[in-house]
């Protein structure tokens, strides 16, 4: 499917006049910081459609005559074309706010053909320096990057830096997935990861209480994760749980790259109920875990809670993870189930990217 950068103009393009917000002369003439340069970067080594969408209050009519307005509209164009950035549509809407009409942003009515299902808006951008831009990116069901000094609720990225836009694109692009297939004697199992996803998820091991709280790593880590196990439960629980805590954490390493912007450190103190449950994670490139929680029933559902600490070793082992857990409570299902889930919190910190920093987290250049 296509993807687009729907890109407002003035204000995200061109520097927006502040005296009456229209570039009609040649002293109101003037482009963003960096964004030609970005932009022409977008456009070369990233896969969007550029699609130019802007209001201009009352264009055509006494307030805004059209030859005030097109001969600068023109030349933004002819230089942006001498850059090698083409725009595939041009969406003008020339109403006032009061008429209040649906073609006018955050209105959709000038993209129906964007809404017809062959672009894929969920990774498609309205880049813009209003906060309809934002409101425009929610009800086409696309992501806003918000051009601006303070942050807009609800954009995936708020900045004043076309560098931090083409950087922060640029990850998206790149993506962090992986499929990992682990096949032995003993188990068959699949692990597909998407650490940018959305938290959805297919679980199937064959034990049920596993599922359960592997689908709390999916759910609160909002990572897409799919699980799927043939082991031999025949025998007894350990060969499934173990491996499918390798082949996760296999993933994740993989998934993760060279690390490259990422938090690395994760950590979360969460309760649940009685329980209260501390886990500090550590994408350091190297293993260890250390685990403190104590279990005194055999089982949590079909789960043996002997298994507990090996699934976290086995993930930190093959994640090249340092991993610190430690938990106090009474119910044993309470204290497995925050486990979990602040892994998943813990993960989600950590594999955070810094759209302003696409280095490696370390002194010594590598993880």
């Amino acid at each position: 499917m296509k993807k687009a950068l729907f890109i407002d103009r003035d204000g995200t393009i061109l520097v927006e006049p502040k005296i009456d917000y229209q570039v009609d002369s040649l002293e109101k003439f003037a482009f963003i910081p960096k964004s030609i340069t970005n932009l022409a970067r977008i456009y070369r080594e990233l896969d969007y459609e550029f699609v130019m969408v802007t209001n201009q209050d009352g264009l055509g009519t006494d307030t805004y005559p059209e030859h005030t307005f097109w001969p600068y509209q023109n030349k933004m164009l002819e230089i942006l074309e001498s850059e090698g950035i083409k725009f595939d549509e041009i969406l003008i809407d020339r109403s006032f706010e009061h008429e209040g009409l649906e073609t006018r942003k955050p209105g959709t009515g000038m993209m129906k053909n964007y809404l017809a299902g062959e672009y894929d808006l969920a990774n498609s951008y309205v880049i813009g320096d209003r906060k309809t831009d934002v409101i425009l990116a929610q009800n086409l069901g696309a992501k806003a990057i918000f051009i601006g000094e303070s942050s807009a609720k609800g954009a995936s990225l708020s900045t004043t830096d076309w560098d931090d836009i083409y950087t922060y694109l640029k990850q998206q692009r790149a993506g962090r997935t992986a499929t990992v297939r682990r096949s032995t004697s003993e188990t068959d199992i699949k692990v597909e990861v998407n650490l940018d996803g959305t938290g959805k998820m297919s679980i199937s091991t064959g034990i049920g209480f596993f599922d359960h709280m592997l689908e709390q790593v999916g759910k609160h880590a909002k990572i897409d994760l799919n699980v799927e196990v043939k082991g031999d439960l025949h025998i007894d629980e350990h060969h499934t749980i173990e491996d499918t805590g390798l082949a996760v954490g296999e993933a994740f390493l993989q998934a993760l790259g060279d690390k490259r912007g990422i938090s690395r450190y994760g950590f979360f103190i969460l309760p649940m109920d009685e329980t209260l449950v501390q886990v500090a994670i550590d994408f350091s490139g190297r293993p260890w875990t250390v685990w403190n929680a104590d279990f005194k029933r055999e089982k949590v559902g079909d789960m043996p809670t002997e298994m507990f600490f090996h699934f976290f070793k086995s993930f930190s082992d093959t994640a090249k993870a340092n991993l610190n857990i430690r938990v106090e409570g009474d119910n044993e299902h309470h204290k497995i189930e925050a486990i979990f889930k602040g892994f998943a919190r813990a993960i989600r910190m950590a594999v955070e990217r810094n759209p302003h920093d696409t280095s490696i987290p370390s002194t010594k250049g590598s993880l």
